[in-house]
């Protein structure tokens, strides 16, 4: 695997690790469910300007605006995602962080890829080998040391919480794989607005205040970069490396939150910090070292996505093309039988 196709995942895993200490320079006293809305809120609006900016631009190129819109197929994976990991996973999150330290939080929050990649690997059949295992168990193990502070992790109930938001999650990583075919900018948008807008809407009908308009305009801006072009990047990733590597790329995120507070509030990082960069820097090298290939079978298939005349578009148009790429439009793949490394992206999602 080559660094260009990992590099969406590692970007998407270095904008959310920084949103965290970034969120820290500008909100006070806000209630943590509002701040979740807005973060997310923040990440619909600005994805949305994003594409109003995109299709304005498109229709003075090409003479007629875009359409962007999922298939009706796609609707329900993406509800599912949306409820998961936007409303659920928050509020069991704020839940948790309630009833135990931020630091207990933080170690358990780790759980969610352990919880991506096992979801992806026992119940959609995706692929792994023991360099990919031993690559995420590298990753979530530094992760772990990277939160560890000895004394303040106990299982107290609110731990419960936490991990059932993990799990909230990681459900939300592997359903949205199934939508990740599609516009990510777009995927991205519609779970910021509806996931932002209910969190926000019952923070504040449960007594939260907004903040005054210099910490709003900070969060909503933290989270367009933490969550909304985190989150586009994060569904390219799903479409070119599957759930389990891309959540396992993910996972370095604390790593790059340490990283920035340090940046932030200069202070000597300590033994763990280092042990636990090993580790990860390890794990992450095992996956770039993958090399899997075999003699597969594609299924025919019709779908759309942005794509450009590989082994697997090999297709003729049926309108006038300039011969840019990549580009997107409706295309079909025959029936194939070849060999050649691949990981599982969204024309290796056969059986082993």
């Amino acid at each position: 695997m080559t660094i260009r196709v990992a590099a969406p995942a590692l970007l998407a895993a270095l904008l959310f690790g920084a949103s965290t200490p970034l969120a820290k320079l500008f909100v006070g006293e806000t209630a943590p469910l509002l701040v979740a809305g807005l973060l997310y809120l923040g990440s619909g609006v600005g994805l949305a300007l994003l594409i109003g900016v995109r299709r304005a631009m498109a229709s003075r190129r090409d003479g007629a605006a875009p359409t962007f819109a999922l298939p009706r197929r796609d609707l329900p994976w993406l509800l599912g995602a949306i409820v998961a990991g936007g409303m659920l996973g928050p509020a069991l999150l704020m839940a948790g962080l309630a009833q135990s330290s931020a630091a207990s939080a933080s170690l358990l929050l780790n759980v969610e890829g352990v919880f991506t990649a096992l979801i992806a690997w026992l119940v959609f059949r995706e692929n792994a080998d023991r360099r990919i295992v031993a690559g995420m168990a590298a990753i979530v193990v530094g992760g772990a040391l990277l939160a560890w502070q000895p004394g303040a992790v106990a299982l107290a109930p609110g731990a419960v919480l936490v991990i059932a938001a993990c799990l909230c999650w990681a459900i939300d990583n592997n359903l949205t794989r199934k939508v990740s075919a599609n516009d990510a900018m777009l995927v991205a948008c519609l779970k910021g607005l509806i996931a932002g807008a209910c969190n926000t809407a019952l923070a504040l009908a449960g007594g939260a205040v907004l903040p005054s308009t210099a910490p709003l305009v900070a969060t909503l801006t933290v989270g367009f970069a933490g969550y909304g072009l985190s989150l586009a990047l994060f569904v390219v990733a799903l479409r070119t490396l599957g759930t389990a590597r891309t959540g396992a790329y993910f996972s370095v995120a604390p790593l790059f939150g340490v990283l920035v507070a340090f940046a932030l509030w200069p202070q000597a990082p300590g033994l763990l910090f280092w042990i636990a960069a090993v580790l990860m820097g390890f794990g992450v090298w095992l996956h770039l070292r993958e090399r899997h290939a075999h003699a597969h079978t594609h299924e025919p298939l019709l779908h759309t996505h942005p794509h450009t005349h590989d082994a697997h578009h090999g297709h003729v148009h049926d309108f006038a093309w300039d011969g840019s790429e990549p580009h997107v439009h409706p295309h079909s793949h025959a029936a194939l039988t070849h060999r050649h490394v691949h990981y599982p992206d969204l024309h290796h999602r056969h059986t082993h």
